[in-house]
């Protein structure tokens, strides 16, 4: 089986400063488990134990944190073993939100847009030891806000799987459908992330 990430690569990847909830890279392995199958759990398993990170995400602990790079790797490792595109990652995106665990640690900010705005930087808090979230504009009679992400550096593709978990949590909280875009990305040269989510 070919190499599909690079040791340098893995290297630069696995510089990344923070840590995550396990949480989240157990949900990725989970979507690749409902999507691709036992097979394509087994490949991506195969995939980090070649590149040196052997892991198995059946025991990944969900409270416990990881490595972002560790992430990272996870991510990408996805993105080329199963040729996923940027609307599979906001697929995950919302899988990931809609999580047993995830409902269970949020579910006591999801009682109004207001209140979930409020402890948006909380909740980051509970996902990732770097970065910060922050609602800087809620307007309910426009139906839309704006999320932004500071101080949070990571690869591209956390970009859209965020996309799809910002929009999929907002629809649990208001109860209606929604976008998101990235209005705004440290990848295209802005100093933050920016997400405009409308209803």
């Amino acid at each position: 089986m070919e190499q599909i990430i690079s040791k340098e690569e893995v290297d630069e990847l696995m510089k990344l400063k923070g840590e995550v909830r396990g949480i989240a890279i157990k949900s990725y392995a989970e979507f690749v488990l409902k999507k691709e199958g036992k097979e394509g759990l087994k490949r991506l398993e195969e995939t980090m134990a070649r590149i040196g990170y052997p892991i198995k995400y059946r025991k990944v602990k969900l409270t416990s944190f990881y490595s972002l790079g560790l992430e990272a790797i996870t991510l990408t490792a996805i993105k080329r073993l199963f040729n996923y595109d940027d609307k599979k990652f906001q697929e995950m995106g919302r899988f990931e939100s809609r999580t047993p665990i995830v409902i269970r640690l949020f579910l006591k900010y999801f009682v109004s847009i207001e209140m979930a705005t409020e402890e948006a930087s909380k909740v980051w808090r509970k996902y990732f030891t770097v970065g910060n979230l922050r609602i800087v504009k809620l307007d309910r009679e426009k139906r839309y806000m704006i999320a932004r992400i500071e101080n949070f550096h990571f690869i591209p593709i956390l970009c859209e799987n965020l996309k799809g978990y910002i929009a999929s949590i907002t629809e649990m909280i208001i109860n209606e459908e929604t976008t998101c875009e990235e209005t705004k990305c440290v990848h295209r040269g802005d100093e933050y992330h920016e997400f405009l989510v409308r209803w």
